[in-house]
């Protein structure tokens, strides 16, 4: 079958676990969060808020912040100042299970097959009935297109390969909430306009998406972004207002209007 046919047939078979707090607030929302690694400031009084049933994207360079406000949100680190809500509630084990997340480096066991890994991050997030895990686990490695390979140790697998067994092991659950950290890396072009497909589709069902990156490709696609430097909101918008509130035909160019404005208000 197609992989774009699959896709469909994936989506229209699955029913997506909602969380359960109103559609109107906000699916995320950070005030002045605060997060140092020693001297270091990763996060820096940072707030923003993430509408339900959309993509947003945190747009910034390496070293900005927004892998530590990814690992804040999921309930891996406390900030040290400042308020999170997840879905309506602090992170905790209450939330996790509703939330999907795939890391800039993958967590894979390598020793075990594709099919093996995304079995077992589907057993942690609580899939007991063994017809269902099994159909689960089946479309999400389909629509990674990595079926032929799913006996296949880990170990064996290209680098752009193990990134989408990570996403299936993230996907695998249905989560109402799903963060991605640097999702595209490695993808060949078809695969990744194909996934994106997907990602838009999930928003349609009201599942809120999260994407880290620092790719203008990625950012593109999002229906809202946070460009973030030095662990701050430095603008957001839809990329359109971006562009347009800096003036300049793409949103890497826009990015560095908004982060020279900065540095030039700071001095």
């Amino acid at each position: 079958m197609p992989l774009i046919s699959l896709l469909t047939t994936t989506l229209l078979s699955c029913t997506v676990t909602m969380a359960k707090n109103n559609s109107d607030r906000p699916s995320v929302e950070v005030k002045e969060a605060s997060f140092n690694y020693g001297s270091v400031k990763a996060l820096d009084g940072l707030s923003l808020e993430v509408p339900t049933g959309i993509s947003f994207g945190l747009l910034g360079p390496n070293g900005a912040g927004k892998t530590t406000l990814i690992r804040v949100l999921v309930g891996l680190i406390k900030v040290k100042r400042g308020n999170i809500l997840v879905l309506g509630e602090k992170p905790s084990r209450r939330t996790a299970h509703l939330m999907g997340y795939m890391p800039q480096l993958h967590s894979l066991y390598s020793e075990l097959s594709v099919r093996q890994n995304v079995d077992f991050f589907a057993r942690i997030f609580r899939m007991t009935s063994r017809i269902e895990r099994a159909r689960r686990v089946e479309e999400a490695i389909r629509l990674i297109d990595l079926w032929p390979r799913r006996n296949d140790a880990v170990v064996k697998l290209s680098g752009g390969m193990r990134q989408r067994v990570s996403l299936a092991c993230a996907i695998v659950h249905n989560p109402p909430l799903l963060f991605l950290d640097e999702p595209t890396v490695g993808l060949d072009p078809e695969l990744r306009a194909t996934f994106w497909e997907h990602f838009a589709e999930l928003n349609r069902r009201g599942v809120t998406i999260i994407i880290s990156s620092h790719t203008m490709d990625d950012a593109a696609h999002c229906d809202r972004l946070a460009f973030i430097r030095d662990g701050k909101v430095i603008a957001q918008g839809t990329p359109d207002e971006l562009r347009r509130g800096a003036d300049r035909d793409t949103l890497e160019d826009a990015f560095l209007f908004f982060a020279r404005s900065r540095e030039e208000n700071s001095a």
